[in-house]
């Protein structure tokens, strides 16, 4: 029986980073993990994200064509967002699938309209599926074009490695998520002052 798997968390603050933390090293993309990624981002509905898991049996050229962009995009953007981190230099390689896919995924917004609830959804000028990666590609995007502007940040959990873009007031996040590492942290060093407290006496 195969395991559940593990929950989409999205707290990036921005689709790329998300991207990047939900989906695992590029060799272990699934197909259905992309999609449940691109469910829970409302890149595409849950509608749309049921036919696309049936996608592998009925063109399972197009469904790895796809997947085969996703896992470049997504190593591509860890070495980037690293190298961005580490304030050193982005190699022009790992551009490249960013450029590819915003290349290809001309397109524009449109207003769409079911059961009286208006929704803007991205209609892309070719009929292929490298739509789906379109926003994840324009988010890494603006962010690369930031350079050393950009407030991206690592989380401070060495057991974390999540990325996150840091919105915060005083830009001083240190957190992919105060209710988790956060939290995490202080009740480890609260439990440290208190080990040392009685040690001494």
């Amino acid at each position: 029986m195969p395991l559940p798997a593990a929950p989409i968390s999205l707290l990036g603050g921005r689709l790329s980073l998300d991207f990047v933390n939900s989906t695992p090293s590029n060799a272990d993309l699934s197909w259905e993990r992309l999609i449940r990624f691109l469910e829970a981002t409302n890149i595409v509905s849950s509608e749309r994200g049921a036919q696309l898991l049936s996608l592998p049996q009925s063109d399972p050229g197009a469904a790895e064509a796809l997947l085969l962009k996703a896992r470049h995009l997504g190593s591509a953007l860890r070495k980037v967002f690293a190298a961005m981190l580490r304030k050193q230099r982005i190699a022009g390689e790992w551009i490249e699938p960013v450029n590819e896919i915003l290349r290809i995924t001309e397109g524009h917004d449109e207003l769409v309209g079911q059961d009286g609830v208006w929704k803007i959804e991205f209609v892309a000028k070719e009929g292929g599926l490298d739509w789906l990666l379109a926003a994840v590609a324009r988010s890494a995007a603006e962010i690369i074009a930031e350079g050393a502007g950009a407030r991206l940040r690592h989380c401070a959990n060495p057991d974390c490695g999540l990325f996150f873009y840091d919105n915060s007031r005083t830009h001083r996040r240190r957190w992919c998520s105060m209710a988790v590492c956060g939290n995490r942290s202080k009740v480890a060093a609260f439990a440290r002052k208190h080990a040392s407290a009685r040690s001494m006496s």
